[in-house]
């Protein structure tokens, strides 16, 4: 079933925030609408003209407010077409950053400072699970050696690496 969109009223503000155009899909990803829309071609949702494929349309990829109008007017899911930007190996932008920022820590305390008491594999144990993979990409593709070891959900620690690494640097 395709979203139907209020036509006195125009599209409904909460559904459309599920609905992007490419534009707005690729500054998820941190890509242009154009590179967006090659993708989504490349994987069968878009036609050579812009347009959704009838796939896209049936799959709930893809909703065409105005069907006898222009591509632009086209609408791309949120969440569907994330994972399909995903599966070729993009990330989205948030999640990029968090990525970046964490393999930059952790090469730091592979790297070593006398500041610091906490080593890279302490603190590996507060990333996130979802980012594991991510981060250990990153650092494979820096030429660093440090990997962040699989694991399975631990309980929570009362106190993180970081506030115990600030906590025994200021009693230096």
């Amino acid at each position: 079933m395709v979203p139907q969109f209020p036509s006195s009223a125009g599209p409904d503000p909460t559904a459309q925030a599920d609905w992007l155009n490419l534009t707005d899909l690729g500054r998820l990803y941190g890509i242009s609408a154009v590179l967006c829309g090659r993708l989504l071609a490349h994987a069968g949702l878009r036609q050579p003209n812009g347009a959704p494929t009838a796939a896209a349309l049936h799959d709930e990829l893809a909703l065409q407010p105005h069907p006898h109008g222009q591509h632009r007017n086209a609408l791309w899911s949120r969440q569907g077409c994330g994972r399909v930007l995903e599966a070729e190996g993009l990330r989205p932008m948030g999640q990029n950053r968090l990525v970046q920022l964490w393999a930059d820590l952790l090469e730091a305390l592979v790297h070593g400072s006398p500041a610091i008491s906490t080593s890279a594999a302490e603190m590996a144990v507060e990333l996130p699970r979802e980012l594991v993979r991510p981060v250990n990409q990153e650092l494979r593709e820096r030429g660093t050696g440090f990997q962040v070891p699989l694991r399975r959900a631990q309980p929570r620690r009362s106190a993180s690496a970081c506030l115990r690494a600030r906590s025994s640097s200021s009693l230096s």
